[in-house]
């Protein structure tokens, strides 16, 4: 069985990873921060604004039983993608919508996705989500993993 990882920063990192853990073929769901300079950042770092990380998922997932396309279908349909720095009543740009790709195959889709919604006019708004190759992905702390799960909780406010 091939195994890949995906990455997507939505807004706050645990209503994320819930729904991405709902969807037939993902593996795991791990959360944490990319795409900063700080090395090991701490939530408590993060919240700052200074490090440069977006709150993330990563998700590991079967390509054999569900597409990367699937994932990005998810990923758009869970928050709102022409929001600069903010989700909801969340701010900062940790909680910016980005995409970390993990290959070439994944930045070219995640490209044409962006490009199909924008022409399909899907948002009254121009989409910002950026979309740059996966750098270093640190795992949140323990608290953050199902952090809703753990909480019998079953979303929050995305």
């Amino acid at each position: 069985m091939a195994i890949e990882k995906a990455t997507f920063g939505a807004g706050c990192f645990w209503g994320v990873e819930t729904r991405f853990s709902e969807i037939t073929g993902v593996i795991d769901t791990a959360v944490g921060y990319e795409g900063g300079h700080l090395e090991h950042p701490t939530y408590k770092e993060v919240c700052t604004d200074r490090t440069g990380h977006a709150e993330v998922v990563e998700v590991t997932f079967d390509p054999s039983r569900v597409s990367y396309e699937t994932l990005l279908d998810a990923f758009f349909a869970l928050h709102d993608p022409t929001q600069v720095n903010r989700q909801g009543p969340d701010w900062g740009t940790q909680y910016r919508s980005v995409i970390f790709t993990h290959t070439n195959e994944q930045f070219a889709q995640a490209r044409a996705k962006i490009a199909e919604l924008s022409a399909a006019g899907s948002y009254r708004k121009p989409i910002a989500t950026q979309v740059v190759p996966s750098t270093t992905f640190w795992k949140a702390e323990e608290y953050h993993q199902k952090y809703l799960e753990k909480r019998g909780m079953v979303s929050c406010h995305i």
